[in-house]
């Protein structure tokens, strides 16, 4: 009796910590301030130090992951994350100069986003984004004569490329890795050495420059870089082509913000855009569609150099101290008004 007395007891006190458990989750899940101020103190690793006496990048030289003794610096597979105070942008800048490099920017601004968003993106863009570097714009809407008039400094273009209005908000989200591919096998792919692709629901608040080009670039999530590998958003149905399986994954990274060489993308977008339509003929939909599909890839082919949230962060989430100088804020998010 005693005995199975205690095994109640036992399981009563296992449920309850379950319980906690998913209650933690929940919390953490949908914002609650509190649990993300406790979520700032879970350990994102550190960088080991043979690692990171390596770590140089053709746009920034050799880095200095040490000044950054706060957060971690490099990836297992030896790329560098992207942190304030670990590059020097002068160096960047002098180095993309010397390389005489054109930079694209594809932004896609469809339905109600292009009149609420594409304008402070451009015009924070002009102020912030690859200054004094040769740059393309690629604005992606199915209203090239809606889209804003920007004064562009020399050297600078806007390109305005039309698509098609898909019926829902997923399918434009969804499409946009067979147009990136098919824009990057054309005129963007000629004009432009290095491409970087965002979300246009965003605005520059800080300089993004030249030590963010790579061969292939990641962005971390800002919602998810604390977060231990099993809890991310990964998509686990095994079904799909996005599907990782358990212990699968590096960190979770955003759609928001990646990009790298035209062939690197070409690449990237062509895996995406056949894994999407894989799952549309199988009346399949990735848990973050298009951001599904794009974790998927770099898993198996691994970034050559990550961004910090720095570079893509968010306001809602409020004070980190490992925060030290936002590149790109999001917007607030207004999806009912947005979203037909």
């Amino acid at each position: 009796m005693a005995l199975r007395e205690r095994l109640r007891t036992w399981k009563r006190i296992f449920c309850w910590l379950i319980l906690l458990a998913l209650g933690l989750l929940g919390l953490l899940q949908y914002g609650l301030p509190i649990v993300r101020h406790l979520e700032a103190l879970i350990p994102m690793g550190v960088c080991p130090s043979a690692r990171m006496a390596l770590l140089r990048d053709n746009f920034t030289g050799l880095l200095n992951p040490w000044a950054r003794p706060d957060v971690l610096t490099c990836t297992s597979w030896g790329a560098p994350i992207i942190w304030d105070g670990t590059f020097d942008p002068a160096a960047a800048q002098q180095k993309a100069l010397q390389q005489n490099l054109t930079i694209g920017l594809t932004v896609f601004a469809v339905g109600r986003y292009l009149e609420k968003y594409l304008a402070r993106f451009l015009e924070t863009a002009e102020r912030h984004f690859m200054l004094g570097q040769p740059v393309v714009y690629y604005v992606f809407t199915e209203r090239p004569a809606a889209v804003p008039r920007v004064v562009l400094a020399p050297g600078r273009r806007l390109r305005v490329e039309r698509v098609a209005r898909e019926r829902r908000w997923q399918d434009v989200s969804m499409q946009r890795m067979h147009t990136l591919h098919e824009a990057l096998g054309g005129l963007l792919g000629r004009e432009a050495h290095f491409v970087l692709c965002m979300d246009v629901d965003q605005h520059f608040r800080g300089d993004f420059g030249p030590e963010v080009l790579a061969e292939s670039v990641a962005q971390l999530h800002a919602w998810h870089y604390h977060w231990p590998r099993r809890l991310l958003p990964y998509e686990r149905d095994a079904r799909s082509a996005a599907a990782l399986a358990p212990g699968d994954g590096d960190f979770y990274y955003h759609s928001a913000v990646f990009g790298g060489s035209v062939a690197a993308l070409r690449g990237l977008t062509a895996h995406c855009a056949r894994g999407l339509q894989r799952d549309r003929e199988r009346g399949l939909e990735a848990r973050w569609h298009d951001e599904s599909h794009l974790n998927k890839f770099f898993w198996l082919h691994k970034p050559a150099k990550v961004l910090s949230p720095e570079f893509c962060w968010s306001p809602e989430i409020g004070h980190r101290a490992e925060i030290r100088q936002p590149r790109l804020l999001w917007a607030p998010k207004e999806y009912a008004a947005l979203r037909d």
